[in-house]
C-alpha cells in the first residue's frame, strides 16, 4: 500500500481518489474548493492536506486538475516537487500541453523524482466505474509501479513513450472524439427532422460501421435535451486549443477540429460552458 497525496477532487478526481482509498492506500487529499474536500472525506478514509506541511513520507503524488497553470502552481509555485523525497513518483492525470509535461519532468528529475504524464479517457462514467483508459508518458523503469498504483480505476493502460507522449496521445483522443460528437449531433438532428424513432435508429446503427461509445451512451440524453452528463464544453474547448497549438507547431492543419473547436467556443460564449460536450446538438 502506498502513501498518496491526491490533488483535484472534481468529477474525475473524486471517484479516482475514492478507488485508491477503497484499495487501502493512505490518502491525503486536497481541492481548491474546501467543500469538495470535506465531501470526499465524509465518504472515504483519508486526511486533508495542510499545504504548509506536505507529508514527508509520500510514495506518490497524483494530480487531476484542469490546466497547465494548475499543475505548475502546485508542483512548482507551491513547491511540492522540492519537498519530495528522491524516488517519489508524480502521476499527472490532467490534460495539459506536452511542453508542460516535459517541463515538469525536467523539474522532477532534478529532485530525483519521476514525473509521469498520464491523461485518461472514459469520462466521469469511466472514473466512477473504475474503467478508465490511461495513456502514459513516463520512464520505462516506472511503468510497472504505475500499473500497480492505477489498477483500481484502470481498464486499459499503455506506455506511449517518454514525457509528453501521454499528452500527445490524449490530443489524438480529443481530436477523434470531437469529430464523433459533431457527427452524432448532426445525425440525431437529421433523424428528428425526418420523424424517425431516435432510439430505434441508434440501436440499429450502433451495431454497424457508424457505432461508437458516444452513439451508444449519449444519443438518448442528447435527444431529450439533457447535457449534464460529464466532460464540460469549456474543458473540451481548452483541450482542442492544446491540440490546435500543437498542430501549428508542427505546421499541420486540422480543419475539422478547428471548426468544431469554434462551435465549442460559441457554446461557451453563450453561457453553456458547463454543459457536457454533447451540447453540440443544442447548438444545432
Amino acid at each position: 500500500m502506498a502513501n498518496i497525496l491526491f490533488i483535484g477532487l472534481g468529477n474525475m478526481g473524486s471517484p479516482i481518489a475514492g478507488h485508491l482509498a477503497n484499495a487501502g492506500h493512505t490518502m491525503t487529499v486536497h481541492n481548491r474548493s474546501t467543500r469538495k474536500t470535506e465531501q470526499w472525506l465524509s465518504t472515504f478514509a483519508g486526511q486533508p492536506l495542510n499545504p504548509a506541511q506536505v507529508p514527508n513520507d509520500l510514495d506518490a503524488v497524483i494530480l487531476c486538475v484542469s490546466r497547465d497553470e494548475d499543475v505548475r502552481e502546485w508542483l512548482i509555485d507551491n513547491g511540492i516537487i522540492s519537498k519530495l523525497n528522491p524516488g517519489t513518483i508524480i502521476i499527472d492525470h490532467s490534460t495539459t500541453s506536452a511542453r508542460l509535461a516535459e517541463e515538469m519532468s525536467d523539474a522532477a528529475t532534478q529532485q530525483g523524482c519521476f514525473y509521469c504524464d498520464i491523461p485518461v479517457s472514459g469520462g466521469q462514467q469511466g472514473a466512477q466505474s473504475g474503467q478508465l483508459t490511461l495513456m502514459a508518458g513516463c520512464p520505462a523503469s516506472e511503468f510497472e509501479r504505475i500499473v500497480s498504483l492505477c489498477n483500481p480505476y484502470t481498464k486499459s493502460i499503455q506506455r506511449m513513450g517518454e514525457a509528453g507522449t501521454g499528452q500527445k496521445t490524449k490530443m489524438v483522443n480529443q481530436i477523434c472524439v470531437a469529430g464523433l460528437i459533431q457527427g452524432l449531433a448532426e445525425g440525431v438532428k437529421f433523424a428528428q427532422a425526418n420523424g424517425l424513432d431516435i432510439g430505434q435508429v441508434m440501436s440499429l446503427l450502433s451495431q454497424g460501421a457508424g457505432g461508437s461509445w458516444q452513439m451508444a451512451n449519449r444519443h438518448k440524453t442528447m435527444a431529450e435535451g439533457q447535457y449534464d452528463h460529464g466532460f464540460a464544453v469549456s474543458l473540451m474547448h481548452k483541450d482542442l486549443q492544446i491540440c490546435l497549438n500543437e498542430a501549428r507547431a508542427l505546421n499541420l492543419t486540422l480543419p475539422v477540429t478547428e471548426v468544431i473547436d469554434g462551435y465549442y467556443a460559441e457554446l461557451e460564449r453563450d453561457g453553456h460552458g458547463q454543459k457536457d460536450t454533447s451540447a453540440l446538438l443544442l447548438r444545432l
